[in-house]
């Protein structure tokens, strides 16, 4: 039985692993995404401009630390027989070239006025099941054990003292397994092991998680805090940071997946990250490796880009594992983004989004909004109006075919936005808000917010342009606009769409709609409507990347009778455009209904 085949060539001891890697990556031998690229030139520039800036790189310590995983650290690899039989077996910790350039790193760069280590911070972002835990555990031991810092309190930490005990484990079982590292340490509990003792030194090793936060004295030599992206605040690392303030030498390490939440910790420690590596932003203290895909990488069409996020791929993680999961990704949609978090270290807009990517490429194409007015299709309208600085979206969906359930649909939206507070929001949201309106995919309004007498007569042009037959609306705003249309001698066809549970019947005192009160209208209802019409085709939406945002941003959340509804709060980015276009399918597709909705809903 052999050893898992690795993918790249083992890091050795012949000169400097670390530079070694940086080498064979900035050269092309080494296939890795463009944060990791980028984190290698930083590492060649610094060797470059070490003297000048006052930095020392120590091949001795980094030949050291390397040296002690492998001689002193293990991992569990699982191995195969002729028969197909599996188990698993302890073998030395020999670092890949990856994890070399990662722990070298650390160790290696230098203050040269005081000797002590360059980085106190790293930010390690890295597919699932690439070993991070691992190394980060054995991190730690070498901060509690081969450093020679008297009292030195080291955590393995998170946000959930289930997640901290993960990492914690991998550290007892190293210790389990290494003869030296018995020698030195002492292990509080049997099970589970809650701690790990260096007499000695009157250092320790154990778990810590935000339930820990307020108790005073805790004062990290080392911090190793994992999956950020599960973190629901800073508040484990902003307390495990205070603690390191009296210590020139401590190291916090982050290790974790990508996430969702573009406002979250990670997030913001992942950006920070990048401006880093690409010279965006300075600090000489913080070290990053992102492995990611570059732009245009398709993983789930292209195996060849997966290395990039998967740098243990064929040792820790294998290929068939990873191809399994994006079969089941392509028939869950569900599932899609998730794989595409930890697997392939892509920022997915949502959680759980409601929409796959093929499904939303499949439906963009081009609207001609003049020749399906000429041609005597009647087209609806939906209207979101923003909130402070939120887009405004409205959309008219044409009914291109109305026999019921086989509905078929083009739609268009226009986007309004504040011109004055652009850029800023563009940073905020993460998103190319400038070169959208540049290209004319939405229009920049002057001022801060967007007044209510300006979209008056923006839908007041469109209106008189398309003849819309009824436009859904929110509620919210929809007083104050009727106020600025009276004030002009305009009317609009105008219907409340309500975006909550609860639905409503559509009488001739809410809009003029012509119709009887025995119209329904509910947003759980539309919701299903547009999502049948993208999964089954039945729909053509104008080729706009401020729409594809919104839909791909799309998370659901449900009442105790399974309806759902658009969770504005838990989308992170702008959704405006998407309820538009539901709103719209919805008062396109209005029914009469011989049940009491009230009572339905309620």
């Amino acid at each position: 039985m052999a050893r898992a085949k690795r993918t790249q060539p083992p890091a050795t001891l012949s000169v400097d692993p670390a530079t070694e890697y940086a080498n064979a990556v900035v050269d092309g031998q080494v296939v890795a995404g463009p944060h990791v690229r980028a984190a290698c030139r930083r590492h060649l520039n610094d060797l470059a401009t070490a003297e000048e800036r006052g930095l020392v790189w120590d091949v001795a310590a980094v030949t050291r630390v390397v040296g002690f995983f492998r001689d002193v650290l293990t991992v569990e690899v699982e191995e195969r027989d002729d028969e197909g039989g599996g188990m698993s077996r302890a073998v030395p910790f020999i670092l890949e070239s990856w994890q070399a350039f990662i722990i070298g790193s650390l160790f290696g760069w230098k203050r040269a006025q005081t000797g002590l280590r360059r980085f106190r911070r790293a930010y390690v972002e890295v597919g699932k099941g690439n070993g991070k835990s691992p190394m980060a555990a054995g991190i730690g031991h070498y901060m509690l054990t081969a450093t020679g810092k008297l009292r030195a309190e080291v955590y393995a930490a998170a946000s959930q003292k289930e997640q901290a005990m993960v990492m914690f484990r991998d550290a007892v079982e190293m210790w389990r397994r290494s003869k030296h590292l018995e020698a030195f340490l002492v292990a509080s509990g049997q099970n589970p092991v809650w701690q790990l003792t260096n007499i000695k030194k009157g250092a320790f090793f154990k778990p810590l998680s935000s339930e820990n936060k307020g108790k005073s004295g805790i004062r990290p030599y080392c911090a190793l805090i994992d999956e950020v992206h599960e973190h629901p605040n800073n508040d484990v690392i902003e307390m495990l940071r205070a603690g390191t303030k009296g210590n020139q030498d401590a190291l916090i390490f982050e290790i974790t997946n990508s996430g969702f939440d573009r406002k979250s910790v990670c997030w913001t420690e992942h950006q920070y990250t990048v401006n880093i590596l690409n010279g965006d932003a300075q600090n000489d203290s913080w070290f990053g490796f992102i492995a990611g895909l570059d732009l245009g990488d398709e993983p789930f069409d292209d195996e060849t880009c997966w290395i990039k996020a998967n740098p243990n791929l064929g040792v820790s993680i294998q290929p068939q594992f990873v191809r399994e999961q994006v079969v089941e990704a392509k028939g869950m949609g569900s599932k899609e983004a998730m794989v595409r978090r930890l697997h392939f270290c892509e920022w997915t807009e949502s959680e759980n989004a409601a929409f796959t990517r093929a499904a939303i490429e499949a439906v963009f194409g081009g609207v001609d909004p003049e020749a399906l007015t000429n041609k005597g299709y009647r087209c609806f309208g939906g209207l979101d109006l923003s909130r402070a600085q939120d887009l405004t979206a409205f959309t008219l969906t044409w009914l291109l075919d109305e026999t019921p359930d086989l509905w078929r649909f083009a739609a268009k939206t226009w986007f309004w936005t504040p011109k004055d507070t652009l850029r800023e929001r563009a940073r905020k949201d993460h998103s190319a808000y400038e070169q959208w309106v540049q290209a004319g995919f939405m229009e920049a309004v002057p001022g801060k917010r967007i007044g209510y007498g300006w979209v008056a007569d923006a839908l007041s042009k469109l209106n008189d342009r398309y003849r819309p037959v009824t436009i859904g609306c929110d509620q919210y705003g929809l007083e104050n606009l009727t106020e600025h249309l009276t004030e002009r001698g305009l009317s609009l066809p105008c219907v409340v769409h309500p975006q909550g549970f609860r639905g409503r019947k559509v009488g001739e005192d809410v809009g003029g709609f012509d119709g009887a009160d025995n119209i329904s209208i509910w947003m759980p209802d539309s919701i299903n409507k547009l999502e049948a019409a993208i999964v089954e085709g039945r729909i053509v939406i104008d080729d706009n990347p401020v729409m594809k945002m919104c839909l791909t941003s799309v998370v659901y959340e449900r009442n105790r009778t399974d309806h759902r509804m658009f969770a504005k709060d838990k989308a992170t980015n702008r959704i405006d455009g998407a309820v538009s276009l539901a709103m719209s399918l919805g008062v396109a597709t209005m029914r009469t209904v011989p049940f009491d909705v009230e009572a339905l809903v309620a």
